[in-house]
């Protein structure tokens, strides 16, 4: 069925009544709106029906405004901006009326000369009967259409239904379809805002565990540097011994050299006596000093590698291969009782290469220490 549609002539007025009109169109059932005229927060207007079938499709748990019990209130968001409106225990019937808006359209209703909502209609002519309006719906061929094409034209054997109902429950399906999407958007919204939430609370577990890896991580550093200081103090007092004992020797067989240089220089001195009974008032003397001397063979010295320090070697190879074998555990009690064990065994394995080091350079000092400790009365 075609058709056409046809105007008359519009003056400025007529213009400014029909640009009036599209400002009063409610954006959920498409029609002017009915009274209450309720204004969101966001500055935007709803009949308070729209607005309420918006709000329950959006919180179907809510109790309506008759019912028993009332419930703490509930949200949906404006269909024109998306703004999230949130209401008070009264629901739609604690939203504030907009006056102005309802008192425009009682004007608007006083100044046009036509019915409302039905301007379309009106001037919806039938293409093949030029005189005829479109005022009926042909429901076999889903198209609007006039009485004479029901009567005599191509929609004669066809089933209709008066324009008005059939415009009423279109008009209405989508009403409901729009609520539905709009309640479809609501519940979207409402996944993203708690897809948002996990995204947060991502950073923040991974930041806490972060600095809970790092203190764990502080704790093995600080053992380490504890026992390094340790080890390092173990290696300063053996070399502190080791010399105290060397230089000990070099005082003592240095006296010993002092005492034969000079026994060596009154022997020369009294080789150039020239008088034989002076010569010979100390030579018996000198003989016996240098026969004492000579008897003297035994020069106390440090063992063959008393100066090596290689007993105090450090093997922290399975250590290392512990440390590398770190990883996350399944439970958080887990990972307590793992990191504890981990660092009581660290402390345990680096332990045990102390009372070694110590037996070692103590029982190496000892057999490098001399038994004699004179030189035959020097």
């Amino acid at each position: 069925m075609n058709f056409a549609v046809g105007f008359k002539s519009l003056g400025g007025d007529t213009q400014t009544m029909d640009n009036l009109e599209k400002q009063l169109i409610c954006p959920i059932c498409l029609e002017m709106f009915t009274k209450p005229v309720v204004i969101l927060p966001c500055q935007h207007n709803l009949c308070r029906k729209c607005a309420n079938d918006i709000f329950q499709a959006s919180n179907p748990l809510w109790q309506s405004r008759g019912s028993s019990t009332v419930s703490s209130g509930g949200r949906f968001r404006c269909p024109s901006c998306r703004h999230e409106v949130v209401l008070d225990r009264h629901g739609v019937y604690g939203l504030q009326r907009n006056l102005l808006v309802e008192n425009i359209i009682d004007i608007y209703k006083q100044e046009s000369s036509r019915p409302l909502n039905t301007k379309s209609e009106q001037h919806l002519m039938c293409e093949e009967h030029e005189e005829e309006k479109i005022n009926i719906y042909c429901l076999s061929c889903e198209t609007p259409t006039c009485s004479m094409c029901k009567v005599f034209g191509a929609h004669k054997d066809c089933e209709v239904a008066p324009l008005s109902s059939v415009y009423k429950r279109q008009k209405s399906d989508l009403s409901d379809g729009i609520a539905m999407l709009v309640a479809g958007n609501d519940r979207i919204q409402a996944i993203i805002t708690q897809m948002e939430e996990i995204c947060k609370s991502v950073e923040d577990n991974s930041r806490r565990q972060k600095q809970h890896v790092s203190q764990r991580f502080d704790s093995l550093y600080n053992i380490l540097e504890e026992r390094k200081k340790e080890l390092l103090q173990i290696i300063t007092k053996q070399q502190e011994d080791k010399l105290q004992y060397v230089r000990g020797l070099i005082r003592k067989h240095g006296d010993h050299l002092e005492v034969t240089s000079k026994l060596v220089e009154s022997a020369i001195q009294s080789m150039d006596e020239p008088q034989m009974a002076a010569f010979l008032q100390h030579a018996k003397e000198l003989n016996t000093k240098i026969t004492d001397m000579s008897k003297v063979s035994t020069i106390d010295r440090p063992d063959p590698g008393y100066e090596n320090m290689d007993h105090l070697y450090v093997n922290v190879d399975y250590v290392s291969e512990m440390l590398r074998t770190i990883d996350f555990q399944s439970g958080a009690q887990g990972e307590e009782e793992e990191d504890i064990f981990d660092t009581e065994e660290t402390e345990v394995a680096l332990e045990e290469e102390r009372p070694e080091s110590t037996n070692d350079s103590g029982s190496r000092q000892k057999a490098a220490t001399p038994q004699h400790g004179d030189y035959g009365g020097v």
